[in-house]
């Protein structure tokens, strides 16, 4: 390791610098083996990564930046970029460029050489280039340039080793007057780019346009077949188009819910059978064993009960991110952001805030720090505000738990509208900040709709990969703690060790503030307790309710039996269920988000007042779906 002052000149540093969703994810993963997040939609990166390769005894330093159209930085990721590329950290620039659209690509590159830094331009996607007959000059282009044009494809591993010979050249170029009366083919460097020669060519481009009539919308002209309607193009008449696009929308999303809820359910029934499995072998090798009964309730109940039952809900989780990340890579992202964007304008937010709160579907912490894209603090604030009312992963299993127990044949129903509801919020809390700020900004939706591509499996693969890791991750870490935090708060009292949990610490807890939960139908203390519990994941509720109500596996279909019938008897109903349900949806998120709330905004009375306005909306919107279905259901039975 180098001093915080040294350079290691051993190690070749360079930054991967690009339009959105021009492949520089894909690149930075081909090259150091990452497993970052890639998908076909603009936005993905929001914050530089670091990595290394090795390449023929030389050592490369990779940083993979934020997608950027020029180095105006209008956004926080395009800041983070244009800081890094004009620092001292990075040797030489990779611009990667869609060598499918280079004409917009090249407005970037011709910032960079500006710069004076040294330079090589990754012309990516060229299996695209060949596939639409294309042709690309290269040596002329790099003549023009001044500078290396390497061609690549990072999702083939096409050129890489050329790519790397480049960068590893880079000192050939690195003081552009000094080296240009070097006579190399590859190397040749100006001092600047040739603008007049540029502006004569664009010239000629404008002359030859306007004695060429223009193709009819949907159209494009083919070197080899002539004019023909482009495949986005007839997609997006129907996914983008007024009357179509927010239907189609909604469809997709109650798709996506369906496969999770049908397919994932039956699945998760194994995984059911083989917790009870294991627990009935735990408590008997630990009978055997004689341990004592705290210890054996602490194992049993506490450890293997908590987290085996947030481990049943693994095939819901990963079939939703399979949905979701085929969605992604489709291409389809950026198109929802653009069907909402009449919708999001009249909130006073742009299009471009609703692909933070697609991302809060998967994760609210990543759909936190999405909020960077957006150009405006206020946008980013209010952004962030709204982001965790999306049903994230982590409230699956309440939802799944407490719509199969109280609604038989409609809980797939209720659980999708859930996810109505948390857009509803969304909508309805922006809309009020709207009319409350009155300087407000105007919105304009500038977004790159990428063309559709059939999902890549090893992106989808490794994507899912690596939430099911984490969800693995955070059922042995804070899943695992917070259950045994649990067990101790309902096991131990002023008394000591107990065994009646109504004089244990969390019922004393639960009881003080169980009238302030009365009016939504959740005025007891065990409910409080559990929803408690859910700030440190929202998977522990669930896991909380077992060790609460006694309940042994309650994510089987035994335990859930078990656990309706104790309801049932307290006066708990299928109107309580919904109202938990809705408050798990609003009330405020997990520490992890929090603690990215807090990293976004830079302020502590910030992410305090964005905690108590989620949580009071929470009780609001509780207090009335309790309300409304007790006396609809009140209606039905007289």
């Amino acid at each position: 390791m180098q001093g915080s002052g040294e350079v290691n000149r051993n190690v070749i540093r360079a930054g991967f610098i690009g339009n959105p969703n021009c492949g520089k994810t894909t690149l930075f993963n081909a090259c150091t083996g990452a497993s970052l997040k890639v998908a076909n939609w603009p936005g993905v990166t929001v914050e530089k990564k670091e990595g290394w390769t090795t390449w023929r005894g030389m050592e490369f330093h990779l940083t993979d930046l934020p997608g950027v159209y020029s180095l105006a930085s209008y956004t926080m990721e395009e800041h983070v970029s244009k800081e890094f590329i004009l620092s001292g950290e990075v040797d030489v620039v990779v611009d990667v460029a869609d060598a499918s659209s280079l004409e917009r690509n090249l407005y970037l590159t011709l910032q960079l050489l500006e710069l004076g830094k040294p330079v090589v331009l990754a012309l990516n996607m060229m299996d695209i280039v060949r596939k639409r007959g294309m042709e690309i000059d290269l040596p002329r282009l790099s003549e023009l340039l001044g500078i290396p044009c390497i061609a690549i494809s990072a999702r083939e591993r096409m050129g890489l080793d050329l790519l790397l010979y480049a960068m590893s050249r880079y000192e050939e170029y690195e003081k552009p007057v000094l080296r240009a009366k070097r006579n190399s083919v590859l190397l040749q460097t100006r001092d600047r780019a040739d603008y007049d020669l540029i502006e004569e060519m664009i010239s000629q481009v404008v002359r030859r346009r306007e004695k060429t009539p223009m193709p009819e919308p949907g159209q494009m002209i083919e070197k080899k077949a002539g004019k023909q309607q482009d495949l986005t193009d007839r997609i997006d008449r129907y996914l983008t188009g007024k009357w179509l696009g927010l239907p189609i929308f909604l469809a997709i999303m109650a798709m996506i819910f369906l496969l999770t809820f049908t397919v994932g359910g039956w699945l998760k029934g194994y995984f059911e059978m083989m917790l009870e499995l294991l627990s009935e072998e735990a408590g008997i090798l630990l009978d055997t064993w004689k341990v004592s009964p705290m210890l054996r309730s602490l194992i049993v109940e506490g450890i293997i009960s908590g987290v085996g039952g947030i481990l049943t809900f693994l095939p819901n989780i990963f079939i939703l991110f399979l949905a979701l990340a085929c969605l992604e890579d489709s291409g389809y992202m950026a198109r929802a952001a653009f069907v909402m964007d009449d919708l999001m304008s009249r909130v006073g937010l742009s299009g471009k805030a609703f692909l933070p709160l697609l991302l809060g579907f998967g994760c609210s912490v990543p759909a936190i720090m999405a909020s960077r894209t957006l150009e405006h603090r206020k946008d980013r604030l209010k952004t962030i505000l709204i982001t965790p009312f999306m049903s994230c992963s982590a409230r699956l299993p309440v939802y799944v738990l407490f719509s199969g127990m109280f609604f038989g044949k409609y809980a797939m129903a209720a659980c999708f509208s859930m996810y109505l509801i948390g857009i509803l919020a969304a909508v309805v809390s922006a809309r009020i900040l709207f009319r409350l700020d009155y300087h407000g900004t105007d919105h304009m939706l500038l977004i790159e709709l990428p063309k559709y591509q059939f999902p890549d499996a090893g992106s989808i693969m490794m994507y899912v990969r690596e939430k099911v890791k984490d969800y693995l991750t955070k059922a042995g870490t804070v899943i695992f703690l917070a259950s045994v935090v649990m067990w101790f708060l309902l096991n131990f009292g002023a008394e000591g060790y107990v065994t009646d949990m109504s004089r244990s610490f969390g019922a004393v807890i639960g009881k003080c503030i169980t009238p302030v939960f009365e009016p939504a139908g959740l005025g007891y203390w065990q409910i409080i307790v559990a929803l408690i519990s859910g700030i440190a994941a929202k998977e522990v509720v669930v896991s909380g309710c077992g060790l609460l109500f006694g309940i042994a596996n309650i994510t089987t279909g035994s335990g859930m039996e078990g656990f309706a019938h104790v309801l049932e008897e307290m006066g708990f109903g299928m109107p309580n269920a919904y109202a938990l349900m809705t408050f798990c949806l609003l009330y405020v998120p997990c520490t992890a988000a929090i603690a990215a709330i807090r990293k976004e905004t830079e302020s502590g009375k910030i992410t305090a007042a964005i905690v108590l306005f989620q949580t009071a909306a929470a009780w609001v919107v509780s207090v009335i779906s309790y309300q409304v279905l007790s006396l609809c259901s009140d209606i039905f039975v007289h």
